[in-house]
């Protein structure tokens, strides 16, 4: 390990372990689309064929700091076409699409509840991917395609990310080890749609919570580590929650998602939750979840969230892309500094963005660079 990874790696143990970093570590979070279009190439072409992947992440990785990895691909196009996938579309303009889909028909609840894993492997896959839907002879056929499809494609991503930490020295910690859903999302992202599910939750609770409970211990086994590490984490992020009513949120959401958290942290794993939309009605609840757990905020107020969280938790987020876009360097390099003053003191806060960056001009390039810069040179506890 050289030593500029050891002290990045030792900024974010450091953060874990509840101790004063030497100072604020960043995590910056670029999408491979953006590193795609930054370098100059071809989207859609570069997606399909991969041979220049490396080069367009390795420009990102020489012009943005940050202490961990800052670039990764998350879905890559080839073996959603072979499954003939309907929940994950490749649009017109290269970016992989999500459009609203109905995995779970409305009648087949009661199987689900009965067998999560049995209900998905024989219903709600055929739905999703048209190619599934056939003899088991072709199925298993396609299935076998998509799998070495998804196996070569993250065995080429693994190989690219050895290659950049080792070559720029980044942090060995990784918030991204595993990653699921919260039961109440799975239900909504892919079995049974935003429009379904918010007609559910009012005609039928009842099935609706016994389908999150029933889904539970899935996610928690999806959600597991191959290699269980206190300085890891798995990724989940929270989408649905906001768009609830405060009684249907203790109803359907907050349980099933505080066992989630408290699963993983049983079989000794940390859970990595991107806050989506804002939170501050619930922030109450994600105080009751294991100490240690990381957040990144997307909206809300940095002030009530250090008072709630920063003394149990690890906070970042909130600096918003918008800014980047939109305001001159010196109010972008301010804004910095106001939640570094807000979050920093007394620690258990890491430097990113509100979100990932997607498109190369989402942001202004110098604005980015100039902040990132910034907090690696300026921001202390």
């Amino acid at each position: 390990m050289s030593d500029k990874m050891a002290e990045r790696t030792q900024l974010f143990t450091d953060l874990i372990d509840g101790k004063i970093p030497k100072r604020v570590p960043i995590m910056s979070m670029f999408t491979h689309e953006f590193a795609i279009q930054y370098a100059g190439m071809d989207l859609k072409k570069v997606q399909w064929d991969t041979t220049d992947l490396e080069a367009c992440f390795e420009k990102v990785c020489e012009d943005f700091y940050s202490d961990l990895l800052p670039v990764s691909a998350f879905r890559m196009p080839s073996f959603y076409k072979i499954l003939g996938s309907r929940n994950f579309v490749m649009g017109s303009n290269g970016f992989l699409q999500h459009p609203e889909v109905e995995g779970l028909k409305v009648e087949e609840y009661d199987d689900f509840i009965a067998s999560p894993y049995n209900c998905i492997v024989e219903k709600v896959l055929p739905n999703l991917y048209s190619e599934l839907n056939a003899d088991p002879v072709t199925r298993s056929i396609v299935m076998a395609k998509a799998f070495k499809a998804y196996t070569d494609e993250n065995n080429n991503l693994f190989r690219i990310y050895g290659n950049l930490i080792g070559k720029y020295g980044y942090g060995t910690v990784s918030f991204f080890a595993a990653f699921c859903e919260a039961p109440f999302d799975i239900l909504t992202d892919q079995l049974r749609g935003f429009k379904n599910i918010s007609m559910d939750v009012r005609r039928i609770p009842d099935k609706v919570e016994a389908a999150v409970d029933a889904v539970t211990p899935l996610m928690i086994k999806m959600g597991t580590q191959p290699f269980p590490n206190k300085y890891n984490a798995t990724f989940i992020p929270l989408h649905m929650a906001p768009y609830l009513r405060g009684k249907d949120f203790d109803r359907f959401y907050w349980p099933s998602f505080k066992k989630l958290v408290e699963g993983l942290a049983e079989k000794g794993m940390r859970s990595y939750l991107f806050v989506e939309e804002d939170w501050m009605r619930y922030i109450d609840y994600l105080a009751e979840l294991p100490a240690g757990t990381v957040m990144t905020f997307e909206y809300g107020d940095p002030k009530l969230v250090k008072e709630k969280l920063g003394k149990k938790h690890i906070i970042g987020g909130f600096y918003p892309l918008t800014l980047l876009k939109t305001g001159t360097k010196q109010e972008c390099i301010d804004k910095a500094k106001e939640l570094n003053d807000i979050l920093a003191p007394g620690g258990g806060y890491y430097f990113s963005f509100d979100k990932a960056i997607i498109t190369a001009d989402s942001v202004n390039i110098d604005n980015t660079r100039a902040v990132l810069d910034y907090v690696a040179n300026n921001a202390n506890y």
